[in-house]
């Protein structure tokens, strides 16, 4: 996702410096975001820190804020994805309502991925303490990553261009 999101600020930036980004590929980078991440990974987490304050209820504290903070991602992915829905169909939307949200998004997640590799996964590993005691989440929910699994989806061949490219 750090990748995606690298991509999704290098286009913001150039519709900051007043070029029109690639809006193809920014459609792209939102469905995939709000199909996968949002609609599955999320998820998973949301189940895993479940199972994690199960096991240690003093753990509710800490992780009480991660299903706000996804929700909020979504939230702010759904605007986005919004706006691009709109500039694909034809409709007016300013720029610098775009390139907000577009920041919005992109700072959000990214505080969010920084806060789970700097706390959350330590927590995780001190919780369960090897692979064997780690609760298997993918039987829960059999989506697979539409980008990143060995078969890519066509609606998202524009995306993975990129990523090999940048």
């Amino acid at each position: 996702m750090a990748v995606v999101l690298d991509v999704l600020a290098d286009a913001t930036a150039t519709a900051k410096s007043g070029i029109d980004p690639d809006i193809e590929l920014i459609d792209e980078i939102m469905r995939y975001m709000t199909v996968y991440p949002d609609a599955v990974h999320h998820p998973k987490e949301d189940i895993l820190y479940s199972k994690m304050v199960a096991r240690q209820p003093q753990l509710a504290d800490d992780l009480a804020n991660v299903a706000v903070d996804h929700q909020e991602i979504a939230a702010l992915g759904t605007a986005l994805r919004d706006d691009v829905d709109a500039i694909v169909a034809g409709a007016a939307v300013r720029r610098e309502q775009f390139i907000v949200d577009c920041d919005k998004y992109v700072q959000r997640l990214r505080t969010h991925m920084q806060w789970e590799e700097k706390e959350l996964f330590k927590k995780v590993s001190e919780v369960f303490d090897d692979d064997t005691e780690m609760p298997d989440v993918e039987p829960l929910l059999r989506i697979k990553d539409p980008v990143f699994e060995l078969e890519i989806e066509s609606a998202f061949r524009r995306l993975m261009a990129s990523l090999e490219n940048g």
